[in-house]
């Protein structure tokens, strides 16, 4: 596979085990840099177990993750050191309950910098200056709605300036509203700090207007990249399940006995 010297992210080859169990097997992809890519497919089918490759969580069993050209590395140093260039947005938000909204944001900058207090004290406001919660920095996380803290999330996950977002599932549990003000922010900020953007999600209908390319994940690997267009107007049988949400088709649901093997049975 050619990738492109504009390529974010690189998978090659790559199969990912969890539990002596292969997840996902012969993963090609290139996300480019500056993109948003949305990461489709039904639930636990693998979509989480990507982004752990990326973020070197999860070592490949097999094949090469490379993030800006550079392997993830598997030193604990190297690896600290390359996660500092990527934000991660968890389902959870992982908010400290004991901190202020803007203690949480400052939680990376202290951390990771030295910074002089005043200077810290006035990124925390930028960042959440950018996600339209100046005015909660006093406030704790009990005191938030599901939408508010998921952008507090999200504010602390861009503190460092990360060249690379992930998003794991960013509108679990939020309502219609909720989740039109997340997407709209992700497009907003990717594009105006021109970063590379990865959202992992089964809301197909939320996250495909904001993507310029779109990944589908099922049976065990990548069974459509391209254009979000391109995935819309095809007529593959597995896709259309998928986007259409018909109960039955070459997706088995989950927990289900396939027809074919069920008919075995009786015989």
């Amino acid at each position: 596979m050619t990738v492109p010297a504009t390529a974010a992210v690189q998978l090659t080859g790559v199969r990912l085990d969890r539990g002596g169990r292969t997840i996902l097997r012969d993963l090609d992809l290139v996300v480019p840099r500056g993109s948003i890519t949305a990461v489709l497919g039904p639930s636990g089918t693998g979509k989480s177990t990507l982004l752990a490759a990326l973020t070197g969580e999860l070592v490949p069993a097999a094949g090469e993750v490379r993030v800006f050209g550079q392997s993830v590395p598997q030193g604990s140093r190297d690896l600290l050191e390359m996660r500092k260039g990527i934000g991660v947005l968890l389902q959870g938000n992982g908010l400290l309950t004991d901190l202020s909204v803007a203690e949480n944001v400052a939680l990376p900058l202290r951390a990771h910098t030295r910074l002089p207090e005043p200077l810290l004290q006035r990124l925390v406001a930028m960042k959440l200056n950018a996600v339209g919660l100046r005015a909660a920095a006093d406030l704790y996380p009990r005191e938030l709605s599901g939408g508010m803290a998921r952008r507090v999330a999200l504010a602390r996950a861009l503190a460092l300036d990360p060249p690379l977002m992930l998003y794991d599932e960013p509108l679990t549990g939020l309502d219609p509203i909720a989740s039109g003000v997340i997407m709209s922010l992700i497009r907003r900020l990717s594009r105006s700090l021109g970063l590379t953007s990865i959202i992992v999600s089964h809301h197909v209908r939320e996250t495909l207007p904001i993507a310029d390319q779109a990944v589908v994940i099922a049976n065990g690997g990548i069974v459509f990249d391209g254009t979000p267009a391109q995935l819309e107007s095809s007529e593959d049988p597995l896709l259309r399940q998928f986007l259409h949400g018909e109960p039955d088709g070459p997706i088995p649901f989950e927990g289900a006995v396939p027809r074919t093997r069920a008919a075995g049975a009786h015989a």
